[in-house]
């Protein structure tokens, strides 16, 4: 009984949290004169303007702090490997082996994705 209720209440909880959260909205024009206007007006608040030496800037930013920080952790996490691996006994070498897998593949996701932003970037700024 008593999960019945908790379940009722949550369930009502949530349908008031969609309603408070994402509250449904219903414009009225008075013909589709006013439709169009404000269209119109929705169209041109919405226009972006773009700078792109300052986008360049900020990618340009944003990829370099990234860079430095995937360089970082890569080589910390592969110097830790390696000691434990040349300090390691018989058994605890084959764990540390199997810690390689996955430390490869993380390297390879890392610099992958650099090197495709990077290509992004050069065939973006060719095409300016």
């Amino acid at each position: 009984m008593k999960n019945r209720i908790l379940k009722i209440i949550l369930i009502l909880l949530c349908i008031i949290n969609v309603f408070l959260f994402f509250p449904v909205r219903i414009y009225a024009a008075d013909g589709v004169e006013d439709a169009i206007s404000g269209a119109d007006n929705f169209l041109k608040k919405g226009t972006p303007q773009i700078n792109n030496t300052e986008l360049k800037k900020t990618s340009d930013t944003i990829y370099n702090a990234l860079l430095i920080v995937g360089v970082a952790l890569t080589a910390i996490i592969g110097v830790v490997l390696g000691i434990k691996f040349m300090i390691a006994s018989v058994e605890d070498k084959a764990k540390v082996k199997e810690a390689f897998v996955p430390y490869i593949m993380g390297c390879i996701v890392i610099y992958g994705a650099f090197g495709i932003w990077r290509v992004f970037l050069v065939l973006g700024n060719k095409l300016n």
